[in-house]
């Protein structure tokens, strides 16, 4: 069975159309929601248009293959968890696809099973969930939840409210946080702090001359 369900959205790029139709039809009836592309073009599109919690990536597809395709969302700052499946079993091919960031790598062929097992490995159930308000959020698969309702965020706001959820009642200094979430001033630090706090209803205080600090107690 599936371990957080329809939770999860995964992208599944793959040109062979025997396998992804197996692949899609198993992760949806483990709960997952699938989409299924063929080619790097449509998947570069659907990436930028909607938000996935895992990039599952064939790497020799037409257009654009998915190692350049992930590390163009790499440098969109899009840090979506990503397994490749690949008959390219080399060395530097594996090599390559760790260094951008690849969570795992399988080698063709393989049991559609195995994917299924990686992933509820990555998804697991007992994993650690933070509760704050009416907010839900489970730092290992970043999937946040408000009122029941998945809430999805840009990039840097995502990275804004991990760092304040994951240390909470610690005051965190603005350089940390303009360093952790790639902003470049103090104005724009603020402006960002701002669309969080309406995005998400977290509070966030002003601790004067020392930084910003969400408590709970």
């Amino acid at each position: 069975m599936a371990i957080i369900g329809n939770e999860i959205n995964i992208l599944l790029m793959e040109d062979e159309l025997d396998l992804g139709e197996t692949l899609q039809e198993m992760l949806e009836l483990e709960g997952y929601v699938v989409t299924w592309v063929k080619d790097g073009g449509e998947a570069s599109d659907i990436s930028f248009e909607e938000k996935f919690d895992l990039y599952v990536f064939d790497i020799n597809v037409p257009e654009i293959n998915g190692l350049e395709l992930v590390e163009s969302l790499r440098h969109a700052e899009d840090n979506t968890p990503v397994i490749f499946i690949s008959a390219l079993i080399d060395l530097e091919t594996m090599k390559k696809a760790f260094n951008i960031g690849a969570q795992d790598y399988i080698k063709k062929p393989f049991f559609p099973e195995e994917l299924l097992f990686r992933i509820e490995a990555k998804f697991k159930k007992n994993e650690k969930r933070i509760i704050y308000k009416d907010l839900e959020y489970n730092p290992k698969s970043k999937v946040l939840k408000k009122g029941g309702e998945t809430l999805f965020l840009s990039n840097k706001q995502q990275m804004l409210f991990h760092l304040f959820i994951t240390q909470l009642n610690k005051t965190i200094e603005p350089f940390t946080i303009m360093e952790y979430c790639s902003i470049k001033s103090i104005s724009a630090l603020r402006v960002a702090i701002n669309k969080l706090k309406a995005s998400t209803g977290i509070e966030i205080r002003s601790v004067h001359g020392r930084g910003y600090i969400v408590e709970i107690r």
